[in-house]
């Protein structure tokens, strides 16, 4: 139940202002958590747990967005 409380409480941390390796550091924790989180959704099969695995991803891809960048198109 740790890991459930540690994941609710990561979804409230601010998004706004961060450095890059505060967004790395964030990506990390979140992978970490999904995944910690899928270890104990395999044994409960509880919704719960897989809409908080959802928030955490939808989290960790918004990050990661931000990290990869916008691709410059050039027509040659």
């Amino acid at each position: 139940m740790d890991l459930i409380n540690e994941a609710l409480e990561f979804e409230q941390r601010k998004l706004k202002s961060l450095s890059t390796s505060d967004r790395i550091e964030i990506s990390r924790k979140a992978k970490a958590l999904i995944l910690g989180l899928n270890e104990i959704y395999k044994s409960k099969k509880d919704d719960k747990i897989m809409d908080i695995m959802k928030r955490l991803t939808a989290i960790k891809r918004k990050v990661e967005k931000r990290l990869k960048g916008k691709h410059l198109v050039t027509n040659i």
